[in-house]
């Protein structure tokens, strides 16, 4: 196995683990919707949304927000997890329009199904595989979303490409994800800070390049939320322990083990102002 599937197995082991714990971003149930709120989904967005699908939500933004998805359109979100941005896509498509949701993590599809079936819709598609090496035709999409997955991607030029390949001319891209700058070779090679968005996260502008060297124009950043140093500290507590399965934010920080609060505090202090949420927007050129 290479370097790069065992990054991607162990991470999709951490977010099976998650899902089935009920962990999420927020971590508990009861904050979910302030969580959204943060994220910038709208009492409106998640307005009749199944079940717990907000608890569920590994994302760090709505890739949806002041979009122009028209009714009709066809709409890939790459890393769909349990699939409450299919869900909001497909409002938004209507019943002529078309969603497709790709996750590598059945576990994942397993609650998207769910979510998709109490949610009544029919025009939403399923399909497992990689985001870097989506199973999707060649430009056949007009729109690609992602909430907080790109960072995962041990190839991310790859995941580049793939976006410019199925996009069709004059398709657009809007993406929710972790960036940040001068991080730590200890929080680069932690397995389990890599699942919880932080490890594995490029700078801006090593995004914004990557997006242009695919090909991709119009590359713009309309939107940032920087963390702060107590968000933080929630993606870097389990910093240095292996082996247990990840839950609140991704990295086990319920659990115990690792760097305890205060250690992952002043970690959180250094990274402060140098890791954020970008929404990126971009157009395949006609």
């Amino acid at each position: 196995m290479s370097t790069h599937d065992s990054t991607r197995e162990r991470i999709s082991r951490d977010y099976a683990a998650a899902i089935k714990q009920g962990g999420s971003c927020c971590g508990d149930k009861a904050v979910a919707p302030t969580v959204a709120a943060l994220a910038g989904y709208s009492a409106e967005d998640v307005a009749g949304l199944p079940g717990d699908i907000l608890a569920s939500s590994f994302g760090c933004g709505n890739p949806l927000a002041f979009s122009e998805v028209a009714p009709g359109e066809t709409v890939l979100d790459l890393g769909s997890g349990a699939g409450l941005d299919l869900i909001l896509a497909a409002r938004k498509v209507g019943p002529t329009g078309r969603v497709i949701g790709v996750d590598m993590t059945e576990a994942m599809l397993e609650a998207a199904r769910a979510n998709i079936a109490a949610a009544g819709l029919t025009n939403v598609e399923l399909r497992k595989g990689l985001v870097e090496a989506l199973p999707v035709a060649d430009a056949s999409v007009d729109w690609v979303i992602s909430n907080c997955v790109i960072n995962l991607s041990p190839e991310k030029e790859r995941v580049f490409a793939e976006i410019a390949r199925v996009l069709r001319p004059g398709g657009r891209l809007r993406v929710s994800d972790i960036v940040a700058e001068d991080l730590p070779a200890a929080l680069r090679e932690n397995a389990q800070v890599r699942s919880a968005c932080l490890g594995g996260a490029i700078s801006e502008p090593e995004y914004c390049a990557g997006l242009r060297a695919a090909g991709l124009v119009d590359v713009e950043v309309p939107e940032r939320l920087v963390y702060e140093a107590s968000q933080l500290a929630d993606m870097v507590c389990e910093l240095g322990e292996e082996g247990a399965p990840a839950t609140g934010c991704g990295c086990g920080c319920e659990g115990g083990g690792g760097l305890d609060r205060k250690a992952a505090g002043r970690v959180a202090e250094a990274l402060a102002g140098k890791v954020w949420s970008a929404r990126f927007s971009a157009r395949k050129p006609e």
